[in-house]
């Protein structure tokens, strides 16, 4: 796993981590996920990375006392061995748990709620938080944001990364931002590459940030 900081967008201060992951070869080489995530998904294998991601959180946590988020896809979710693994890992951690996040990929559209609604219903109960991923495009849903009593929302970052000169991404942004304290949920910011990106979503008012900045 690689671990991308998340800072509290008025201090700067690492708030958490995300965690990411990379295949490093015996040479050294780091490959990104895109050159292995379909392989692995045609292989068979892709249960096995999101056990290594949670693993080594747990490291992580343990070492810096610092929070660390998850993806999950619903494929990962759809699998009983992987949710099996998620729920016992929970229990063997579980002074540790409140420590953990899972983000829930939006973008690749969610095919059985109530299969999801359970999931985050026992993951809150073993005292880890859901942050949905990649808000405000594709098959962004305030309805579902509602249904699934989310602790954060993560703002796609083709919004952020446009939030200083497209008007129209700056409304939806601080649309997003007005709708997540309604219902008391904090927001993030990804794709933070500069300072005017950042200067802008802390003046709309979003609570995290993360990116190359």
């Amino acid at each position: 796993a690689y671990f991308q900081a998340i800072v509290d967008t008025q201090t700067k201060k690492v708030h958490k981590y995300e965690a990411l992951i990379r295949y490093v070869t015996k040479e050294g080489v780091e490959i990104a996920p895109y050159n292995f995530i379909n392989v692995a998904k045609k292989t068979k294998l892709y249960p096995n990375i999101i056990k290594i991601v949670i693993q080594d959180s747990f490291k992580l946590i343990k070492n810096k006392n610092k929070r660390v988020s998850v993806n999950i896809s619903f494929d990962d979710i759809a699998n009983e061995e992987t949710t099996a693994f998620i729920y016992d890992i929970l229990e063997q951690n579980k002074e540790y748990t409140q420590f953990l996040e899972f983000e829930i990929l939006e973008s690749e559209g969610i095919e059985n709620y109530d299969e999801v609604v359970n999931f985050i219903t026992q993951i809150k109960a073993l005292g880890a938080k859901i942050a949905i991923d990649d808000f405000g495009t594709g098959y962004s849903n305030f309805e579902h944001i509602l249904k699934l009593n989310v602790d954060f929302i993560k703002i796609d970052g083709t919004l952020i990364k446009n939030v200083v000169h497209n008007e129209k991404h700056k409304i939806i942004v601080e649309t997003i931002v007005d709708f997540a304290k309604k219902i008391k949920a904090k927001t993030i910011a990804e794709f933070v590459s500069d300072e005017a990106i950042y200067l802008t979503i802390k003046e709309i008012g979003v609570d995290f940030s993360q990116g190359y900045y």
